[in-house]
C-alpha cells in the first residue's frame, strides 16, 4: 500500500513571493520541520538537476537523505526525488487563488520492507509533518 498524500493551504502572498521563499534551499530550516541542517549542491533556487542533502529527525531516527530535482516550473512547480526514509516524489505546487496563492505538497511513495508494515501510520505522520510545514510557511510568509 503506497502513501500519497497532499495536504493544502493558503498564503495570503503572491506566487511568485511564495515561489521565491520556498524554492530556495537556504529558506528550508526556518519553514521544513524535523530537519537540522539542509546543503545545497549550489546555491539559488531550486531548478531542474538541483540536489540538496539534508540531515533530518522521523519518527525519533535520524538520518541524512538527499533529494533531486526531477521537474521546474518556475513559479508554479517543483518536483523532489526522495530517497529516504523510503523512496518517494516530493511535488511543491503554487497556484494563484483569490486571496493570493494556494500552496500543496504533495508526497508519493511506497515505504520499503523496513516501514511497509507500518504504511497507515506512516500516510499520517507524513500528513501531520507536511501539513506542520504549510503552517510553518505560511507564518513565515504572511508575519
Amino acid at each position: 500500500m503506497p502513501v500519497d498524500v497532499r495536504p493544502e493551504v493558503l498564503v495570503r502572498r503572491a506566487r511568485s513571493d511564495v515561489a521565491a521563499f520556498m524554492f530556495d534551499p537556504a529558506n528550508d530550516l526556518k519553514w521544513t520541520g524535523g530537519i537540522t541542517s539542509s546543503r545545497p549542491a549550489q546555491p539559488g533556487s531550486l531548478v531542474e538537476g538541483a540536489a540538496v542533502e539534508r540531515t533530518a529527525r522521523f519518527l525519533g531516527r535520524e538520518f541524512v537523505y538527499g533529494y533531486v530535482v526531477t521537474a521546474h516550473d518556475p513559479d508554479r512547480l517543483v518536483e523532489l526525488k526522495v530517497d529516504r526514509p523510503f523512496p518517494m516524489t516530493v511535488r511543491y505546487e503554487l497556484a494563484d487563488a483569490p486571496a493570493g496563492t494556494l500552496v500543496a505538497i504533495r508526497a508519493s511513495g511506497a515505504p520499503g520492507r523496513f516501514f511497509g508494515w507500518a504504511t497507515p501510520f506512516m500516510a499520517r505522520q507524513v500528513r501531520k509533518s507536511i501539513t506542520a510545514d504549510l503552517e510553518r510557511l505560511r507564518a513565515c510568509l504572511e508575519s
